[in-house]
């Protein structure tokens, strides 16, 4: 029996990055920040590199496989002999597939076409593919892959136009949904974002080579210097004429199109890493105020006077519980942070369980209590989100073997009760702990705390830097979707 141990969580589908420049080794750099970005995808990495021979004519090599990032490039000189070039981009990927069309499905995608070599990695959704597939289809494309990114790769070749940057840019106008992208041709080095900006996107600069990546994460393993994220709407294009002259072509990809921006306010409770800079802020700083407006609105005393401890699920909500028990001493409730909770690093994604009579050992596989630092103590949970509920009604039940006094749940988001279309995989509305109870208190007692609070929506807002607030996509809380999303809208 196999269990995913990361399925009651939120997972966000891919980490894209891309660096141009011919003095810089690019397929290591690319491998260091896939390294970097493995939280954005466990299940399947890859790597497409551009080289010319002494003919100044451009050719493409790529690895890619099932796995993690050191799992799939674990041949060590691979980077010096079929990966080297002049350009290079990567892409991690988490899939809802079975392997074997995992493996068809693993990105960068790679094709020749009339104007050349063309390699394409993407995160995000794209809401129009299975629309825009069924017309290819009826026009006699050919498709290999179930990826609605494979969508784009069939505009771009069967584009009339007869500058490439004119081909990608008439095939971004016609694709709907989140995206960033980054495109490797011939000569040139592509970044895309979708005009809403759902997902990060970030443009930074190593020596003489120029770097596009989700997070800035990937910019610090290679000690790479952050620029600018890549603006809502934009398209940048960087090749040696760029980089000798520093100056990157930008463009819009819809001239008169102007939205409001709607980033994933995901990327800041729990996908990105918390060192990240994303959406113009630090990660780390908004969980911070996440955790400080939880505990303004959702605070917990000990009825005896004695403090309460604060403890994490680690590690995705360690920054909010320090914003947490920061408020709480302003508030002047007595109160500790403790490491509570301890988690295992070594387990991998998944776990093989000997025999079904062994089920019972669920979460203690991933998770294991500080009994001294719990026992007899009014304990406060912080954690990021609830998905299934599972892990959290095991967890707590873990915690409740180590005799607290009381047990109390907080969340720095709010109730999830809508699937998201725009790049983040939630299981179905049915499965949503959020919709299966009607109220938090149904909720609180399938978990067996002694009371459980979530952020509201404008709570959560709160948090965020004001002139932004009204920039974030909320609809995986509120059903409110920034764009019109049509039935049976996914391949």
């Amino acid at each position: 029996m196999e269990i995913n141990l990361t399925s009651d969580k939120p997972k966000c589908h891919c980490g894209i990055f891309g660096i141009i420049g011919s003095k810089s080794h690019v397929a290591l750099n690319t491998y260091y920040g896939l390294h970097a970005l493995q939280h954005r995808g466990q299940e399947a990495s890859g790597i497409v590199s551009a080289s010319k021979d002494e003919n100044g004519k451009t050719s493409f090599s790529f690895h890619k496989g099932l796995g993690l990032v050191s799992e799939v490039f674990a041949e060590h000189n691979i980077f010096e002999t079929k990966l080297d070039g002049f350009s290079s981009i990567g892409h991690n990927r988490y899939s809802t597939f079975g392997e074997s069309e995992s493996r068809k499905n693993i990105q960068p995608f790679v094709v020749n076409y009339r104007m050349g070599n063309l390699a394409v990695a993407h995160n995000g959704n794209l809401t129009n593919a299975k629309h825009l597939r069924v017309k290819l289809v009826n026009e006699g494309a050919i498709f290999q892959t179930t990826s609605d990114t494979e969508v784009i790769l069939h505009l771009i070749a069967r584009s009339r136009l007869k500058n490439q940057e004119d081909q990608i840019k008439e095939a971004l106008q016609q694709i709907e949904g989140a995206y960033c992208l980054v495109i490797l041709t011939d000569d040139k080095l592509f970044a895309a974002r979708d005009p809403l900006g759902f997902r990060p996107l970030c443009l930074g600069k190593i020596n003489d080579s120029y770097i596009v990546t989700s997070e800035t994460c990937a910019l610090d393993i290679n000690s790479a210097k952050y620029i600018r994220d890549i603006d809502p709407g934009e398209m940048i294009a960087i090749d040696q004429n760029s980089i000798e002259r520093n100056d990157i072509i930008s463009t819009r990809i819809h001239e008169n199109k102007s939205e409001i921006k709607k980033h994933c306010v995901f990327e800041y409770i729990y996908f990105s890493r918390p060192d990240s800079r994303i959406f113009g802020y630090n990660v780390d700083k908004m969980r911070r105020k996440l955790g400080k407006v939880l505990a303004n609105n959702h605070p917990v005393k000990d009825e005896d006077g004695e403090k309460v401890i604060v403890i994490s699920v680690p590690d995705s909500s360690n920054t909010a519980a320090i914003g947490y028990q920061n408020q709480l001493e302003k508030m002047r409730i007595p109160s500790k942070l403790e490491i509570g909770l301890i988690r295992s690093h070594y387990i991998g994604r998944t776990f093989i369980l000997p025999a079904k009579e062994k089920r019972e050992i669920g979460v203690k596989i991933k998770f294991n209590t500080v009994k001294g630092v719990i026992e007899g103590r009014t304990v406060v949970v912080i954690d990021d989100s609830i998905v299934r509920g599972t892990t959290s009604k095991s967890l707590i039940n873990l915690i409740r073997e180590a005799n607290p006094k009381s047990v109390h749940l907080r969340i720095s988001s709010p109730p999830i009760y809508f699937p998201c279309y725009y790049g983040m995989d939630f299981p179905s509305k049915e499965e949503l702990i959020g919709n299966k109870f009607n109220s938090i208190d149904k909720i609180r007692e399938h978990i067996g705390v002694d009371s459980l609070e979530y952020l509201t929506i404008d709570e959560m807002l709160e948090a965020m830097v004001d002139h932004e607030k009204e920039h974030f996509c909320t609809a995986c809380f509120s059903g409110i979707y920034p764009q019109t999303i049509a039935d049976n809208c996914f391949i």
